[in-house]
């Protein structure tokens, strides 16, 4: 019972990283109707942002802070200088595009920082195990995580909800040129839309470091994974991006888990050792096959939000 609520809040963990990539992934596609491959290099500049300044100015906390801010510009820059471009185009243009993008953000990595990976030390503080249930201890940096991203999610709601600049987001998200036509700058609505997706990408980046190594094309992988929950909780729609994400990590965590177990229970152990990891990789593009033939607009609408 203990490893399998340990594995639960793994999960819990893991789903609610993905829905900092995947809110921002969801924001940028359901409003601006672009495709953007180069999100997971905003979650990878992120990181390196943190390690780097967390390294001048030797402390976790304002490093995090640094990126956050660094990461939102360099979004904001990147939107002005080549999303423009790519708007009202067909989304192959916006794959090739952003695929270049990729490149960019990779070799400039590579040029700034060299080949070799950054590692982002914890404080003492956060390198300790908090008793969370009698007899179960838990990382106080991932309950961290747990907090810091569920202070996001409603720090989100707020603003799309309850703000006069989520008002209009949301309004561009249903109707783009009468929003234009009521005197609204559209230009500087998308801008600074697509400079929070990348502050988001950028957080998850900066979360993620401490844990992995710090590393060219890290946010590469985890895209495709963001993309799936953006499928399953419906485009445009921040509400189904948190719980798609939820979904996603607590699945891919419990099937890592305890896939390879169970089929030892009617399989070899080698067989079981070789289909159990594949298997489990499955598992999420099953649960959003699922969704999809039960619901094909994802769980929520874009303006259930």
């Amino acid at each position: 019972m203990t490893l399998f609520i340990e594995q639960c809040l793994n999960g819990l963990q893991f789903g609610l990283l993905l829905f900092l990539l995947a809110a921002g992934l969801t924001l940028v596609f359901g409003i601006m109707d672009l495709v953007n491959l180069a999100h997971g290099s905003l979650y990878m500049i992120g990181a390196y942002f943190a390690a780097t300044f967390a390294a001048w100015t030797g402390s976790f906390v304002l490093g995090a802070v640094l990126a956050l801010g660094a990461t939102l510009l360099v979004g904001m820059a990147v939107e002005v200088i080549v999303m423009r471009r790519l708007y009202g185009r067909d989304h192959l243009d916006h794959v090739l595009g952003t695929f270049g993008l990729i490149l960019f953000f990779n070799e400039s990595v590579r040029l700034i920082w060299g080949p070799d990976g950054l590692s982002l030390p914890l404080p003492s503080y956060l390198v300790t195990a908090v008793p969370i249930l009698p007899g179960i201890a838990y990382s106080a940096y991932k309950l961290a995580m747990i907090v810091v991203t569920l202070l996001v999610a409603g720090f989100l709601y707020v603003l799309v909800m309850r703000t006069r600049i989520g008002m209009l987001i949301r309004a561009g998200a249903s109707n783009r040129e009468m929003v234009g036509a009521l005197g609204v700058n559209i230009k500087l609505l998308f801008t600074l839309v697509f400079g929070l997706g990348a502050a988001l990408a950028g957080l998850a980046g900066m979360m993620q470091a401490p844990i992995l190594t710090v590393q060219i094309g890290m946010g590469e992988n985890i895209l495709i994974l963001a993309f799936v929950i953006t499928v399953i909780g419906g485009i445009g729609s921040i509400r189904g991006a948190l719980i798609g994400a939820i979904f996603v990590g607590v699945v891919d965590t419990l099937g890592r888990a305890y896939l390879p177990d169970l089929l030892r229970l009617a399989f070899s152990q080698d067989t079981a050792s070789t289909a159990g990891p594949a298997l489990s990789s499955m598992l999420i593009y099953l649960l959003m096959a699922i969704v999809l033939v039960v619901k094909p607009q994802g769980l929520f609408s874009a303006g259930s939000r």
